[in-house]
């Protein structure tokens, strides 16, 4: 008989934990566990939670190990390069492997532990004296047999149950259980067939005689199904009950009486959410220019992992990423194409699938939880796929990578701000790309200073589009003095008369016009024309911004709302004055100049819905919206073959903020907006409006003289310590009590100068100093990019659990943001 070895696992909690736990298999689950398994865990005294395992060893920990309760899977959810991605994300970003698991894993396969009440049987005492709540409740649990807390607060139609029921507990009338719920739920649909006794012509033909002479529903659904599954041309075939259902104009019950003769044979199937396309289009055909692309990308890819595809906008980088695509297929390889909004997906998708058919996966955070695990059981399977998708689709478990894409790789919205993992999407997959020996591609017409540095080092390859897709040329830029034109007093509203002129002749020549102006709403602010004093939010230290179309004053930090007041809230007076203006104010001003025109508004208060986003990019294509207002949303990527001019309303707020990354986003910006303007055949318009017409951007951008702007940027950056020449850590300390806080982030700096020295910045409280009742102060950590990292990160991990073991700091909280945007 052989020996029994007890078995232990190492799993992963989805909690903000420093360390794994470790439990006990028991000797039923030995074989059957594997690594990237879903087990049902207790961690503390009842809660139950679904682990992933991260790895099966002999060594006993030195606590008491609980038994695994149960196994979720018959086979890993995550594979070991999943999970050494993990690893790598949770040491590199000084985050805990919890909160990368939560990340990561759809909440579909994110099992839930719900607290549900049950009668003691043990009870014997007089249930009258109860209040009557809690009579309420007993007498529901006697009918129910158990029921949840939301449940509870639905029967007693109330908030907050949790004080009846801890009531209850202590009289020893209830008892409380956990209980895990599965959150995906495949979905299944009715498939009929004809029963095997009815497929003889003649017995089937006896039938319908029957049926006429009594049931004549169950003979119309009977005739229906015969109709829809191909007969008498062909054997007849199974029907979907939907399907008939739909034969039968609705009607069911004829169906129905028809099962339960068991005439027809009813069997549940599970069906996919995910609609497919059939590819439609021919291949791809290359001008001379992206023909030379392409090849200097394969080229480069027999030495290097990494190729920076560095073009003009609109020069045709997605059919480059087309061809290089079918080339990963020929090979079996998986595709995996980064963007940096879900906003960019909605056009991509129908170029890609017109390609590549039912191939395309797409994987965002619009996708309901049912959608992403589906689209997650694809991916395991493997085959040539292509995923598209936002940052979270980094986390896909992938069978066989070849390429990454990172389109428009500059944006900072591949960067995660909260809550941790705090990643960047771009640096991620690359590190990716490495455990799957993939390859590369980063895109984008106005590349991050940090990757073409590495470009012109040799640590990327770099492949050039000089021009334009088609022969257009890049659009002619009108810079607009505004102080001038106020002067003159030549401004309407926010809009310069050149602007106006200019947008009076696209619209009669039946074109279209974007306008980009980067604050949504309808006035930042609220003044008080007699003092001066301007309505903030409670909560944090920035004023609240006024929404029309809701008649609210809004906090875009926290989402605090208020109406606006009729009178100023510090000296009474009712004399007050909206300053500055947003995409809301932008779309009503218009509306009053343009009375004709269809206008539209782009920007996060428009697009919250599943397929609103999707509508208008839809509506704009199809020239339904003569004008379209918006944010940095209209400026990423998006390609609308009649957009003849795009105004900037004010280009100063866009590169006049303390950040070293001013003048590299300001040129980002608007040369994106640019780009969109003439984009097919025809030489398109940008007015440029701004108070300072010879800033430096403002030139560049007009010359797009992009290598001036890098080398410039290049020689601030090696001067003052800055990335790709230095690394940055930010640490943001947050609590509720200033002086506390201060005292805090005083102590933590010295800690961190003790290793570092001068290399530790701070702390210094950031221009919003407080954010949902949390006063903030800022530490930055700067190391050369040739320091061992690594050993930076374990002394700094080290005064992490220092400072949070420390009792005086158990209100403080500490942010880590590696490499922050």
């Amino acid at each position: 008989m052989p020996e029994r070895v007890d078995l232990f696992a190492d799993v992963i909690l989805p909690l903000a934990l420093p360390n794994f736990f470790t439990y006990r298999i028991p000797q039923t689950m030995q074989d059957e566990l594997q690594p990237g398994m879903r087990v049902v865990v207790q961690f503390g005294k009842s809660k139950l939670y679904a682990a992933l395992v991260r790895k099966i060893h002999t060594t006993a920990p030195r606590y008491t190990a609980k038994y695994i309760d149960t196994i979720l899977d018959t086979e890993p959810v995550v594979g070991e390069n999943q999970l050494g991605f993990w690893d790598w994300m949770c040491d590199y970003y000084l985050c805990h492997i919890g909160e990368v698991m939560i990340a990561a894993l759809p909440t579909g396969l994110r099992l839930t532990s719900e607290t549900r009440v049950i009668l003691n049987p043990s009870y014997s005492g007089d249930r009258s004296e109860l209040n009557d709540d809690c009579f309420l409740l007993c007498d529901a649990l006697d009918v129910r047999q158990n029921i949840s807390l939301e449940e509870a607060g639905e029967i007693l139609d109330r908030k907050v149950v949790y004080p009846v029921i801890r009531k209850l507990i202590d009289a020893g009338v209830v008892l409380t259980f956990e209980e895990m719920q599965e959150r995906y739920k495949p979905r299944l649909e009715t498939l009929l067939s004809l029963a095997e006794v009815y497929r003889d012509e003649e017995k089937l033909r006896a039938l319908f005689d029957k049926l006429e002479k009594k049931a004549f529903k169950q003979l119309a659904a009977l005739m229906a199904f015969v109709q829809v599954s191909g007969f008498p041309t062909k054997e007849i075939q199974p029907v979907r009950k939907s399907v008939l259902v739909e034969a039968c104009k609705g009607d069911a019950s004829g169906i129905n009486a028809l099962i339960k003769k068991e005439i027809l044979i009813a069997e549940e199937i599970e069906v996919s959410r995910l609609k497919s396309t059939a590819a439609t289009a021919a291949d791809v055909i290359l001008s001379p220019h992206q023909e030379d692309a392409l090849h200097t990308i394969q080229k480069q890819f027999e030495t290097l992992d990494t190729v920076l595809l560095h073009g003009v906008t609109s020069g045709g980088k997605t059919e480059v990423y087309i061809r290089l695509i079918h080339e990963f297929l020929k090979e079996n390889k998986q595709t995996l194409f980064l963007l940096p909004e879900i906003a960019l997906t909605t056009q991509l998708i129908g170029r890609l699938q017109k390609h590549f058919g039912e191939k395309v996966f797409v994987y965002h955070s619009r996708f309901n939880e049912h959608e992403r695990v589906e689209v997650w059981k694809k991916v395991k399977q493997g085959g040539p796929q292509i995923i598209i998708g936002a940052r979270s689709a980094l986390f896909l478990p992938f069978h066989d990578l070849g390429l990454i894409i990172v389109d428009e790789e500059h944006d900072p919205s591949y960067k995660q701000h909260d809550p941790a993992p705090r990643y960047s999407a771009r640096d991620s997959a690359l590190v990716l790309a490495h455990r799957y020996k993939a390859k590369t591609v980063l895109g984008s017409a106005t590349p991050s200073v940090e990757t073409y540095h590495h470009a012109q080092s040799g640590r990327y390859g770099l492949a050039l589009l000089t021009e334009r897709y088609g022969g257009a040329v890049l659009p002619e830029m009108l810079i607009v003095d505004i102080k001038e034109e106020a002067k003159k007093k030549r401004m309407q509203s926010h809009f310069s008369t050149p602007l106006i002129e200019q947008m009076e002749t696209v619209l009669k020549n039946g074109e279209q016009i974007i306008l980009f102006q980067n604050r949504r709403g309808f006035a930042p602010a609220l003044q008080c024309a007699t003092c001066g004093h301007v309505p903030n939010c409670i909560r944090c230290d920035v004023s609240l911004t006024f929404h029309k179309h809701i008649n609210q004053l809004r906090c875009h930090y926290c989402g605090w709302t208020t109406p606006p007041p009729s009178q100023c809230e510090a000296c009474g007076s009712t004399d007050l004055l909206m300053r500055g203006f947003g995409t809301e104010k932008v779309e009503e001003e218009l509306s009053l100049i343009f009375p004709s025109a269809k206008i539209a508004r782009m920007d996060l208060d428009t697009t919250r819905g599943k397929n609103s986003m999707q509508q208008l990019i839809s509506d704009f294509e199809n020239r339904k919206i003569d004008i379209l207002v918006g944010t940095q949303m209209v400026t990423k990527g998006l390609d609308f073959a009649h957009v003849a001019l795009v105004g900037v309303l004010m280009a100063d707020s866009l590169f006049s903020y303390p950040d070293f990354r001013a003048a590299e986003r300001g040129y980002q910006l608007l040369a994106q907006v640019s780009g969109r303007a003439g984009r097919r055949g025809k030489q398109g318009l940008v007015v440029v409006q701004t108070a300072q017409p010879e800033h430096a951007v403002i030139r560049i951008v007009r010359e797009n003289a992009f290598d001036q702007l890098y080398a410039n940027e290049i020689t601030e950056r090696r001067l003052f310590r800055y990335p790709p020449f230095h690394r940055m850590i930010r640490f943001t300390i947050k609590c509720k009590d200033v002086d506390l806080l201060n005292y805090a982030s005083r102590n933590f700096t010295e800690a961190l100068r003790k290793h570092f020295g001068t290399r530790v910045l701070g702390p210094e409280a950031p221009p919003v100093g407080k954010v949902r009742d949390e006063f903030l102060m800022n530490v930055l950590f700067k190391i050369e990019r040739e320091s061992s990292i690594a050993q930076a990160r374990k002394l700094i991990a080290a005064e992490l659990i220092a400072f949070r073991a420390n009792p005086d700091f158990k209100k403080v909280r500490i942010v880590c943001d590696v490499d922050p945007v």
